[in-house]
């Protein structure tokens, strides 16, 4: 099994005005990747507070170069928003890798990265999977507290595990769940 130290996950919105960090260091606390080593001390999980969807896209490719140069002990996450103006994850993701080639970064490079693309915002998947349903065309309620927020993402990681069943996932979820077991499959060799 490969063992790394941190995971760094790129995501939209400003520093205390954003539910996504609270998302993502509950899913990952309870996923519990193998791969991370536990260490004393160690934080997993560092946030990069990046804006808007441009600003990510003009982020990633510095960030991954910072990943690379860790020497293979980091992995990179992004999570964006997959707006009305995209049809799905890969046109989104063919974006990312277009900031990427022109700074030099290899498709090899590229593909070690984790995209993680909700429809229409993350409020969608935490409305479906704190209810079972959401309309993926229309946003999400917004969300005010952390609670409801950190209850989603703790389902989303048994529904990972396969301890916890329900319906179908949304596309975008189901498109990104995809994502995470590619990185969890490389990651057991």
């Amino acid at each position: 099994m490969a063992s790394r130290t941190q995971i760094v996950c790129l995501h939209e919105g400003k520093k205390g005005r954003s539910i996504d960090p609270v998302f993502i260091r509950v899913l990952l606390k309870a996923l519990d990747p193998a791969w991370i080593r536990p260490r004393q001390g160690n934080n997993i999980f560092r946030p990069v507070d990046c804006g808007g969807r441009k600003a990510l896209i003009e982020k990633m490719p510095q960030e991954l170069k910072i990943c690379m140069q860790a020497g293979g002990h980091t992995t990179l996450m992004v999570w964006a928003d997959l707006d009305h103006d995209m049809e799905n994850g890969d046109q989104l993701k063919g974006q990312f890798w277009h900031s990427a080639q022109a700074v030099g970064i290899s498709r090899e490079q590229f593909d070690e990265v984790v995209f993680v693309f909700a429809k229409d915002r993350l409020e969608n998947w935490i409305q479906f999977l704190n209810t079972g349903v959401t309309d993926e065309s229309q946003e999400g309620p917004r969300l005010k507290h952390d609670r409801p927020v950190a209850d989603a993402a703790r389902s989303l990681a048994k529904r990972c595990q396969g301890s916890e069943s329900g319906p179908p996932n949304p596309p975008s979820l189901q498109w990104s769940c995809q994502n995470w077991r590619a990185l969890v499959e490389r990651m057991r060799t």
